[in-house]
């Protein structure tokens, strides 16, 4: 912002009749606070990401009693963000808001997905997972879970009981 600032204020010493020489169709002619008259360029460009709708997903969440949850959440959330956005009763899931120093967000995932997903697990969240109870070859933290289009329709068992690593 400082830059488009000085830039004003850079033309700002330009007489008028010189501003209308600009060629018209690339640029309009203005006022703006301290200046008289200043040139816009009719594009503007933005440094920001544009606003978009993210793509919606979907989540199978299967309890150890058969139980099926569907819940739905966006490209870009995680596992734990599902849960608590959907407000699904896992007891105890997700104690320490995805800060990786509990094991409660224990999720077991088939073999297939388990190879697909796209980040493998860090030294941290399996130092976690030695600690969660009913762990498994294809056991990942919910919390370390970024969902994307691929993981549409993903299905997850939760296992039947938690450990709290923390306690």
């Amino acid at each position: 912002m400082a830059l488009v600032r000085n830039f004003y204020r850079s033309i700002a010493s330009v007489p008028r009749n010189q501003l209308m020489n600009i060629k018209k169709t690339n640029f309009k002619v203005s006022t703006y606070q301290d200046c008289q008259h200043y040139v816009v360029p009719k594009r503007f460009t933005s440094s920001t990401q544009p606003l978009c709708n993210p793509k919606e997903v979907k989540v199978t969440f299967i309890r150890a009693s058969g139980e099926r949850i569907e819940a739905k959440g966006k490209v870009g959330d995680s596992l734990l963000d599902i849960v608590v956005n959907n407000e699904i009763d896992l007891d105890g899931y997700g104690a320490c808001e995805g800060t990786l120093t509990c094991s409660t967000c224990h999720l077991i995932f088939s073999k297939e997905v388990y190879d697909s997903l796209p980040d493998k697990p860090t030294d941290e969240e399996l130092d976690m997972l030695d600690l969660a109870y009913d762990l498994t070859e294809t056991s990942r933290l919910g919390c370390q879970i970024t969902m994307t289009k691929e993981l549409d329709g993903l299905e997850v068992h939760v296992p039947a009981t938690i450990n709290d690593a923390r306690s």
